[in-house]
């Protein structure tokens, strides 16, 4: 089993990459820090930028950290283990949404 150490490395050259492709993207497409869209994983209104598909799913930047943290640590074997974790989150935020949507908008 790896040390503690090697897994925070681990997990902070993720958190790194992420942090580059959000920031790529924007230098790439300016637009996409301002497009908005509803992460089909924690159902918060996200930047597009940052975003990535997985499978039929359009993951967040921080839903993307999650994710790829997870499989990196062997913590889920597909996203649909993510999607499945985070349900409680998903549908907070999708009845947030619904009931409050000035407060769900990155606006």
């Amino acid at each position: 089993m790896e040390n503690k150490e090697k897994l925070l490395e681990k997990v902070e050259s993720i958190r790194q990459s992420v942090e580059f492709m959000k920031k790529q993207d924007m230098e790439e497409n300016p637009e996409s820090a301002y497009e908005e869209f509803q992460c089909d994983c924690c159902g918060e209104i996200k930047i597009f930028a940052g975003s990535l598909p997985y499978d039929s799913f359009r993951l967040c930047n921080d839903c993307v950290l999650l994710a790829e943290t997870g499989f990196a640590l062997g913590k889920m074997k597909d996203i649909e283990d993510l999607m499945e974790k985070m349900e409680d989150k998903r549908f907070e935020s999708l009845y947030k949404s619904i009931f409050n949507p000035d407060e769900n908008s990155m606006n």
